[in-house]
C-alpha cells in the first residue's frame, strides 16, 4: 500500500522537513497504489504560484478566448490523427481522444470529438506521476518522457483503454500535460479483446500497467515496448498505437509551444486554468436557476454476465443551492469474482460526458463541470468496490447508472424555464456487439471488438423522434465503421448489416431511436471464436420519459449446425434478410434455432452458423396515445413498425394497402383506451396495498436495498445487511458447476424413481 509521508517529523507549516526520514518512508513504501487523496479528488486541484502569476498578468477575456479556440483546434487536430492513424478498431471509429491539462493534471481541454470520460479520468495517472515519479531518483519527468497507463484502479475506464500522458515543459519548467487514449481493445485479459466477462480476479483482466515510463527523449524503450507486446495477442497493434498516441502527444506539445510563442507563456497559462474556473462559475450559476429538491429513480441491470440477477442501481439526486448532490446509496453490493462492478471514478468520468453532452453541451470539455457536484456512494458496493475487485465489465453497472442520473437530471431540466438543451428521453446504454478472436484469414492472430458497440439508438425529444443507431453514451461523434473494412481484415461477415429492426422502438408521442439488426458468420478462418457482454436480455436496459415506453429486451439469436454460404450458393432464395424471419420461418431444416442472453462467454464458431443480435432503441417520450397517426404511418410505410404494433400500441385506425388513417375511428379507439384505464386505475395506498411487498421475491436473486438505502440484500432474504458491511462478501458460484450439481439432483431423482 502507499505510506503517507506528509505528517513525517518536520513536515509541519514553516519547518524544513527531515529529509532523512521522508527519504526513509519513501523508499520503505512496499507498494504505490492508487493515491486515496488523488483518487477521492475529482474537482479543480488549487491554483500552483505559476498560475497565479499568469492570470494576473494576462485576464483579457478576448485575448484568452482566441488563445483557447487556438489550444482547441490543435486538440481537434491531434484527434484527427489519433482516428486516421490508429491501428484499434476503436481508433478508426472514433473511441479514442485527445486533451490538454494543467500542469497539476487537470482536464483543461478536450477534443470536440471523442471520448470525454477517457481524458476526464487521465488527471489521475498524471497527479499520480507528479506526486511520485517527479522527485523519484529512478523514474523522474523530464521533456521528451512519455508515460503510459491501463489500470483502471489508477485512472482509467477500464483495462481495455490504454492512455498516454506527455509532459510539456517550456524553458525547463513543467507547464501543461498532453494526452492521448485509445480503447485498443486486446490486452491479455482471459478471454480475447479486452472487456472479460468471465474474469473472476483482477489478474484475469489482462494487463495492470499503473502509470509508468515508457519513452524518454521522445523514443519508445523497445525492452518495454517488447514486454508489452509480449503481453497480448496483437503485438502488431500494442506497438503501433503506441507510436501513434505518442505522436498524437507530440502534436499537441508543438501546438502548445506555438501558441506560447504567439501569445506568451502567461497567456497559454492563464487561458488552461480559467478555462476550468470559467466553467465551474458558469456550473454553478446554472444550477442556481434549478429548483431545489430531490428526484430519487432506480433502476436494475438483469445479470452479471455469467448468470442472471436482478442488480440494483439506486439514486436520490439533490439540487440546493449551487451544488449537486448523487448519493448512489442502496445499489448493489460488490460482486467478488465477477468482473460487472465499476470504480466510482468510473461513474464521475461518465457523468461529465452527461452533462457536456446531454445537458450543457456549449460549455467547454473540461473537469470543471464536476467541481459543483458532490457523490456519495457505499463502500464495498458495485460502484466503489474494494481494490482487489474485478472491475474489466464495468459497463454493466456504470451505463445503468449514467441512464439513472440521466432520467433524474432531465426531469430538474424539464422545470428550468430556460435550457441549454432540450429534454431528451433515456439514450439506449448497452454495448449490444460481437467481441471477436482467433486466427485471420491473413494468419494473424487478433482479438477485438465490432465497431457496432457505437451503434446506440438516441433516447426521444419533447418535438421529435430519436435518432436511430446514432452513437453511443459515451462518444456522440463515433463512428459505427464500415463492415467492407472489416471483412478485408477479418475473417466473418455480416450478412445483414446496419438494418432497422422492425418495431424496435421506444414507443412514445415521440419515439426513440431504432436499432439495427446484425447477423453474421464465420468464413474463413481455422480457429476463430465470438463473444457477447451485454445485458438486457430480461429486464429492459432503459425506461422511457413522461409516459413513454422503455427499450424492448433483446436476445442473442443463433442457428447452428447449417453453413449458410453454402446455402446462399446452393439456394440463395432460402435465405431471411431479418432476425424474425430467419427464427419464425426457420428456412433451414438441419439447422438447429436457439436463443440466449446477451452474454456470451467466448466460444468457439462454426464456418456458415449464423449469430443474430439487435442494437437498442433509446426511450420514448410522452403517452404513444398522443402520437401523431401520420408519425406512425410514416414508420409502417418505411417498415419501421408493424400493423400489430401500429393498433396495439399507438391505436391507430387505418386501411394496410393505401395506409389512409381513419381519424374519427383512432380518436375512438384512444378514447377507449383512456376509459379502460381510468376504470382499472387504483389509489396510491391501493396500488402499494396489492403491489408493493416487504421483501423480494424468495426464488429472485436479487441484490440491493429494497425499500431502505441503508440496508441491502446480497442474494437472497436470509442474506440482508447494512450497506457496505455485506458479511461473508458477494461470492458467486461458477456456472458451469451450478449446472452439473443441477444435472447430477436430476440424476439422483431420476434413480430413485
Amino acid at each position: 500500500m502507499t505510506l503517507d509521508t506528509s505528517d513525517a517529523p518536520g513536515g509541519a507549516a514553516g519547518e524544513t522537513p527531515d529529509e532523512g526520514v521522508s527519504e526513509f518512508l519513501r523508499d520503505a513504501s512496499l507498494f504505490l497504489a492508487p493515491d486515496k487523496a488523488i483518487m477521492e479528488n475529482h474537482g479543480i486541484e488549487e491554483r500552483t504560484p505559476l498560475e497565479d502569476r499568469c492570470m494576473g498578468a494576462e485576464s483579457d477575456p478576448a485575448r484568452l478566448e482566441i488563445v483557447r479556440e487556438r489550444l482547441l483546434a490543435g486538440a481537434n487536430e491531434s484527434f484527427d490523427m489519433l482516428e486516421s492513424m490508429g491501428a484499434a478498431p476503436g481508433a478508426k471509429w472514433g473511441d479514442c481522444v485527445s486533451a490538454i491539462f494543467t500542469a497539476k493534471g487537470d482536464l483543461s481541454l478536450a477534443s470536440t470529438g471523442g471520448v470525454v470520460i477517457f481524458c476526464n479520468l487521465v488527471q489521475y495517472p498524471i497527479k499520480f506521476i507528479n506526486k511520485y515519479w517527479t522527485s523519484e531518483p529512478t523514474v523522474g519527468v523530464k521533456e521528451g518522457d512519455v508515460f503510459l497507463v491501463n489500470d483502471a484502479r489508477y485512472g482509467q475506464a477500464h483495462n481495455t483503454d490504454q492512455s498516454m500522458m506527455m509532459p510539456v515543459f517550456w524553458e525547463g519548467e513543467l507547464v501543461a500535460w498532453a494526452g492521448a487514449t485509445v480503447h485498443e481493445g486486446e490486452n491479455g485479459a482471459i478471454e480475447p479483446g479486452g472487456m472479460p466477462s468471465m474474469a473472476e480476479q483482477i489478474w484475469d483482466e489482462g494487463l495492470k500497467m499503473s502509470p509508468f515510463k515508457v519513452a524518454e527523449n521522445y523514443t519508445l524503450r523497445r525492452d518495454i515496448v517488447t514486454f508489452l507486446q509480449n503481453s497480448v495477442r496483437e503485438p502488431k497493434l500494442q506497438y503501433s498505437d503506441m507510436k501513434v498516441k505518442m505522436f498524437t502527444c507530440r502534436r499537441l506539445e508543438q501546438r502548445i509551444h506555438e501558441a506560447i510563442r504567439e501569445f506568451g507563456l502567461e497567456a497559454v497559462v492563464s487561458c488552461l486554468r480559467s478555462n476550468l474556473e470559467d466553467t465551474d462559475t458558469e456550473v454553478r450559476r446554472r444550477l442556481e436557476e434549478w429548483p431545489d429538491g430531490t428526484v430519487r429513480h432506480s433502476w436494475w441491470t438483469d445479470g452479471t454476465l455469467r448468470e442472471n440477477a436482478l442488480i440494483k442501481i439506486n439514486l436520490a439526486l439533490t439540487k440546493k443551492g449551487d451544488t449537486l448532490i448523487f448519493d448512489y446509496r442502496g445499489s448493489s453490493p460488490e460482486f467478488t469474482n465477477r468482473s460487472n462492478n465499476s470504480l466510482d471514478i468510473t461513474l464521475k468520468g461518465m457523468l461529465a460526458q452527461l452533462f457536456l453532452t446531454y445537458v450543457w453541451p456549449d460549455l467547454p470539455r473540461n473537469q470543471g463541470v464536476l467541481n459543483p457536484i458532490e457523490f456519495v456512494f457505499d463502500e464495498r458496493s458495485i460502484l466503489k468496490p474494494d481494490f482487489g475487485t474485478p472491475n474489466a465489465q464495468s459497463m454493466m453497472s456504470v451505463f445503468t447508472s449514467w441512464s439513472v442520473a440521466q432520467v433524474s437530471v432531465m426531469k430538474f431540466l424539464y422545470s428550468v424555464p430556460h435550457k441549454y438543451t432540450r429534454v431528451l428521453a433515456p439514450w439506449f446504454n448497452m454495448i449490444n456487439t460481437f467481441l471477436f478472436g482467433g486466427v485471420t484469414q491473413h494468419g494473424e492472430m487478433v482479438g477485438n471488438v465490432c465497431a457496432d458497440i457505437n451503434g446506440m439508438g438516441g433516447g426521444a425529444l419533447p418535438d421529435r423522434d430519436g435518432q436511430h443507431s446514432c452513437a453511443p453514451i459515451f462518444a456522440t461523434m463515433a463512428d459505427i465503421g464500415e463492415q467492407e473494412f472489416m471483412e478485408e481484415e477479418m475473417p466473418f461477415v455480416q450478412l445483414v448489416s446496419k438494418k432497422l429492426m422492425k418495431d424496435n422502438q421506444g414507443f412514445g408521442r415521440q419515439r426513440g431511436g431504432m436499432g439495427y439488426q446484425m447477423i453474421l458468420a464465420l468464413r474463413d478462418s481455422p480457429v476463430w471464436g465470438f463473444m457477447l457482454t451485454a445485458i438486457g436480455s430480461k429486464f429492459p436496459n432503459v425506461p422511457g420519459l413522461f409516459g413513454g415506453y422503455g427499450c424492448p429486451t433483446y436476445p442473442l439469436s443463433r442457428i447452428s449446425g447449417v453453413d449458410v454460404f453454402e446455402k446462399m450458393q446452393s439456394d440463395p432464395a432460402s435465405f431471411r434478410y431479418s432476425i424474425e424471419e430467419l427464427m419464425n420461418e426457420r428456412p433451414f431444416e438441419e439447422g438447429a434455432y436457439s436463443t440466449h442472453p446477451m452474454f456470451l462467454p467466448y466460444a468457439l464458431a462454426e464456418r456458415g452458423e449464423l449469430y443474430m443480435i439487435a442494437q437498442g432503441t433509446g426511450g420514448g417520450f410522452g403517452d404513444p396515445l398522443e402520437r401523431d397517426p401520420e408519425d406512425v404511418m410514416r414508420d409502417f410505410e418505411e417498415d419501421l413498425v408493424s400493423e400489430d404494433v401500429a393498433w396495439r400500441i399507438y391505436r391507430v385506425v387505418f386501411d394496410p394497402e393505401t395506409r389512409i388513417v381513419d381519424r374519427e375511428a383512432t380518436a375512438a379507439a384512444r378514447d377507449d383506451v383512456r376509459k379502460e384505464r381510468l376504470a382499472e386505475s387504483l389509489s396510491f395506498d391501493d396500488y402499494c396495498a396489492q403491489h408493493v411487498a416487504d421483501a423480494p421475491p424468495a426464488e429472485l436473486p436479487y441484490f440491493g436495498s429494497w425499500d431502505d438505502p441503508a440496508m441491502v440484500y446480497a442474494g437472497s432474504r436470509d442474506r440482508y445487511f447494512p450497506a457496505g458491511a455485506v458479511n461473508p462478501p458477494v461470492i458467486m458460484q461458477n456456472p458451469l458447476e451450478a449446472k452439473i450439481e443441477r444435472l447430477e439432483a436430476e440424476l439422483a431423482r431420476a434413480g430413485k424413481s
